[in-house]
This record gives C-alpha cells, sequence and structure tokens, in this order.
C-alpha cells in the first residue's frame, strides 16, 4: 500500500537544570559559587533522503523525542547538549502544523533539512547571579522544556508530467510502453491504486528526459471525496504539464469521450483553480479501435477548443508514441518549475527562544481565573524553580517591575484569584509582597547581626551576603 499522509508528534530536547553549589575546599574560606549551566536539548529536524519513497516508517513511529541537555555540576561544570534528532522523509514531503493546519516546509531536494522544533535552553547555574550586591546567590534555573507538538506529513510525488484521465483509459499502458516502469495493467476500472513513476527517455542524453506520473483514475465527484482520485489529486500539482489521456472508444461502458475530457477539467477546477491552469496536453488513446477513429473529429474540436494540442495513439500498439513523447518532452524542457507550496524564506520555525521585548497579554478566563501570555514570561515560568525561595522571590520581581501585576489588577484580580502561566497555576495574594518583604528584611537583620557577631571568628561553611547597601 501507498502511505503518502502521517500524523507524528516532535519534540526537541528539554534543557538541563542549572547546579546552586558552593565551592568547598580546604584553604579557600567563602569559595563562593560554583554551580554550572545545564545544557540545552537537541533539535529535531526533518531531513530530505532520496532513497524514500513512502512515509510507511510513520505508520509504526509516531513519536520522535529529541535527547535532553544533562545538569549542571558544581566546579562551574556545564552539562553536555543533548544530540540533534534527525528524521529521515521522501522528496516532495510537505510538512503542516496539525494544530493550524499551516504548512510549515515543503521539502524538495536530497540533503534538505527543516527544523521542526527546538531543544530547550539549559538553565543557569548559580553562578550566573553572583555580583557586586550578591555574593553567595542561592538560585538556579531550571532547564527550558523543549518545543513539542504534532505535525501532518503529506507526500506529493514529484515528477514533470502527470497522467490524467479516467479509470482504463489506459494510462498505466501508457507509463509501461514509454518507460521502465512496471504499474499493473487490467481490463477493469480502479486497476492502480497508487501513483507509479517512470523516467521516459526520448533522445539517449540526459537532458532529453524526464520523469512522469501515473495516477489513479478519476471519477465525477472526485473534488468532493469519490472514488479513488481525490486522495492523489495532490501528487500532480508539482507537475509541469499534464497529459490528459482519454479512450477515445468510450470504454466497456461506453462512455462519451467528449463529455469524460470536460468532466475531468472541471474536477481539476473545484480541487485547484491553479491546477486547472496548468498546461495539457491530449492524447486520445486506443485509434487501433474503429469507434475511437469516429469519436476523433468531436475529441479534437473540444480540446482545440480548450487551447490544447491532440495526439491520437494507441499505447497498445505504439502508433503515435514517439511523437507524443517528443512534444512533451519539447514543452517540459520550456516550462518552469512550479513553486514550492512553502518558500524557504517564508518558513514559519516554531521555538521557544522568542525575543524577550517584554510583550505579554492578560485576559480573565473566568469569575476566578486569570491567564498571562507572552512568549518570554511562559518560558520564564517555566525555568523558574519555585521550591528556591530566591527563585521564588525573582519571580514576583519580574511581575511587577514588567508590568503584570498592574495589569492584572486593572482588570480586576481578588486574592485567592487563580493566575495561569505556561503550564502553572499560581494563586494571587496582594498582601504576600508586603508580608515578604517584612519576611526580607527580619532575614537581613538577622544576617547582618549573625555576621557581626562571627567576625572575630568566621565559619568557612557560611555563606553570607555581606552587601550592606541591599541590607538597607
Amino acid at each position: 500500500m501507498f502511505y503518502d499522509r502521517a500524523k507524528i508528534y516532535i519534540k526537541g530536547g528539554d534543557g538541563g537544570n542549572g547546579a546552586a553549589t558552593f565551592r568547598r575546599e580546604k584553604y579557600i574560606p567563602r569559595g563562593g559559587p560554583d554551580g554550572g549551566d545545564g545544557g540545552p536539548g537537541g533539535n529535531v529536524y526533518f531531513r530530505v533522503n532520496s532513497h524514500a519513497n513512502t512515509l510507511i516508517d510513520f505508520r509504526y513511529q509516531i513519536h520522535f523525542r529529541a535527547e535532553g541537555g544533562t545538569n549542571g555540576a558544581r566546579q562551574k561544570k556545564h552539562g553536555k547538549t543533548g544530540e540533534d534528532l534527525f528524521i529521515d522523509v521522501p522528496p516532495g514531503t510537505v510538512v503542516y502544523d496539525d494544530e493550524t493546519g499551516e504548512p510549515l516546509a515543503d521539502l524538495l531536494e536530497h540533503g534538505d533539512t527543516y527544523l521542526v522544533a527546538r531543544g530547550g535552553q539549559g538553565g543557569k547555574g548559580n553562578t550566573r547571579f553572583k555580583s557586586s550586591t550578591r555574593q553567595a546567590p542561592r538560585i538556579s534555573e531550571k532547564g527550558e522544556p523543549g518545543m513539542e507538538r504534532w505535525v501532518r506529513l503529506e507526500l506529493k510525488v514529484i515528477a514533470d508530467v502527470g497522467l490524467l484521465g479516467f479509470p482504463n483509459a489506459g494510462k498505466s499502458t501508457l507509463l509501461a510502453v514509454t518507460s521502465a516502469a512496471r504499474p499493473k495493467v487490467a481490463d477493469y476500472p480502479f486497476t492502480t491504486l497508487e501513483p507509479s513513476l517512470g523516467v521516459v527517455d526520448i533522445g539517449g542524453s540526459r537532458g532529453n528526459s524526464f520523469v512522469m506520473a501515473d495516477i489513479p483514475g478519476l471519477i465525477e465527484g472526485a473534488a468532493e471525496g469519490v472514488g479513488l482520485g481525490h486522495e492523489f489529486l495532490r501528487h500532480i500539482e508539482r507537475c509541469r504539464l499534464l497529459l490528459h489521456v482519454i479512450d477515445g472508444s468510450g470504454g466497456l461502458e461506453e462512455r462519451d469521450p467528449v463529455a469524460d475530457f470536460h468532466s475531468i477539467n472541471r474536477e481539476l477546477e473545484e480541487y485547484s483553480p491553479i491546477l486547472a491552469q496548468r498546461p495539457q496536453i491530449v492524447a486520445v488513446n486506443k485509434m487501433d479501435l474503429p469507434e475511437t477513429a469516429e469519436n476523433l473529429p468531436r475529441i479534437e474540436a473540444a480540446a482545440t477548443e480548450a487551447g490544447y494540442q491532440v495526439f491520437p495513439i494507441a499505447a497498445v500498439t505504439g502508433q503515435g508514441i514517439d511523437k507524443l513523447m517528443h512534444a512533451v518532452g519539447a514543452m517540459v524542457a520550456e516550462l518552469p518549475e512550479p513553486e514550492p507550496e512553502v518558500a524557504p524564506e517564508d518558513r514559519v520555525i516554531y521555538t521557544l527562544h522568542d525575543t524577550e521585548d517584554g510583550h505579554f497579554e492578560v485576559e480573565q478566563l473566568s469569575a476566578h481565573h486569570f491567564a498571562v501570555h507572552g512568549a518570554w514570561i511562559e518560558r520564564f515560568t517555566l525555568m523558574t524553580d519555585f521550591a528556591n525561595e530566591e527563585g521564588g522571590e525573582r519571580f514576583q520581581r519580574v511581575l511587577d517591575s514588567s508590568g503584570i501585576s498592574e495589569a492584572l489588577e486593572e482588570i480586576g484580580i481578588q486574592p485567592g484569584d487563580v493566575v495561569h502561566i505556561a503550564d502553572y497555576e499560581l494563586y494571587w495574594d496582594e498582601q504576600s509582597l508586603e508580608i515578604e518583604e517584612e519576611e526580607q528584611k527580619k532575614r537581613r537583620k538577622t544576617r547582618r547581626e549573625r555576621m557581626r557577631a562571627r567576625l572575630n571568628r568566621p565559619d568557612e561553611d557560611e555563606e553570607f551576603d555581606v552587601d550592606l547597601e541591599q541590607d538597607n
């Protein structure tokens, strides 16, 4: 079975946690903080592999995670960076964000890579928080979670020429006699159940060849999901030229070839107006049958009126095949390649590492629930270690200095209400800051008194904040 769609889960590696340690060595009193940073997590990339031709591998594995960074350690040792994860996909794969449906990347050439999920940054160790006013910080950051998302993959066959036509029109036979491809051929509808590719060589040189794709036959209503054709219409979106094969005899069902010609073009128009404007050549097949000769004038009139060239052929006997292939090759050589669905400069790369420009939004979700949105504040919240007292104090200072606290008060937040930031639920208390400030003053006063009492007998195993300016 031809697997040309998949839905998979992608997650970048989590960043390692920063360390909050102090230098402890003999004869080195108050060595100061020496906690190292956590290592960044690995990124996840899609990479084009020309040896792959379907998405069947994603039928058996749908979860992909890059390696996480390791934690920082004492002696200012940084954690190891997580290894990047490369996921191989066949040429012609289009990547969509499953939540928004937005196309992210159109991967065409062998070796092309696309960053689909960044790894999280490593948390800072307490060495990073040392300053002239804070000599012994006990604060460190948690590692940033890696980007996670569900994406959809759709494979669109890369071919120069796409064969169009009703079932049993002779498309597979034409591909078989003009290339080394061996599609299944039978005298019943829907013989072709999956696209087949073949290289047509019309001159013996590399420059005189093109790739032709046999697309499963369309029927009326295919654009709305009728029959098999609607599953594969997207595979002709990359073709430069459409070769419309018509069963000139009417087939076993004695259909009207002219009506079939117009019906197929209507399906193209309904599926994609851009695709309907793609250059087209009409091949009237089964000229070895008398019914085809009778219908040929009407078919030529309809195709000529639409602006298409017409070539009578008989795929089984080879009649008119060379002339048709040379005409197709000449037109393909003059036509530009279709534009990729997503231009490289327009690709959207989702990341948690947005610039910290201070932008945020607050909203009231319900009577007692509020939410704060903003890439930088969500990232900061995820990396805050709330189990660490100094980490909680730092978080509160950021809320106040950034204006988030004021914005929440303006929209009516009350003590006891819940604030949602990233994956956290925080309880609001307008008096907590005043109480915290009083407690900080008491702690600073106690530390200062203890320090003065021990000036003559310093303890090498204790770390003190000796900045009197901060204490005042």
